[in-house]
């Protein structure tokens, strides 16, 4: 009997929200108007292919006129000593306990309350 009520209910509940249909599809008569002739386009893939650097391209590499201006050893050295605090930031509770513990206040942050005044 329970199995039978349930399923009422749940057709009843299918009935009572309703259909959902699909938005028409919009069709854009305007024709298209290009901002470039077909001699510019022409000339600008032709720039690409002798460039070689086509963002476009499967082989696209952005790095590969980089030349870094740190050593090897600078960047570990940085990577070493920040470690512990990309841990703490990325850790749980997303740096809470680190901010806490170390009392690191990033310069220019104002906090909500009452300003506290130099009593002397």
């Amino acid at each position: 009997m329970n199995r039978k009520l349930a399923t009422a209910l749940v057709l009843a509940a299918a009935a009572v929200a309703g259909n959902a249909f699909a938005d028409d599809i919009t069709v854009d008569n305007s024709k298209f108007v290009s901002a470039k002739s077909r001699a510019e386009v022409q000339a600008e893939l032709g720039q690409f292919k002798k460039a070689g650097t086509s963002p476009w391209s499967m082989q696209y590499n952005p790095l590969a006129g980089y030349k870094g201006e740190k050593s090897r050893a600078e960047v570990t050295a940085q990577y070493v000593a920040s470690r512990n605090q990309v841990a703490a930031f990325t850790g749980e509770d997303s740096g809470s306990a680190y901010l806490a513990q170390n009392r690191v206040r990033a310069a220019g942050t104002a906090l909500a309350g009452k300003p506290q005044t130099n009593a002397q």
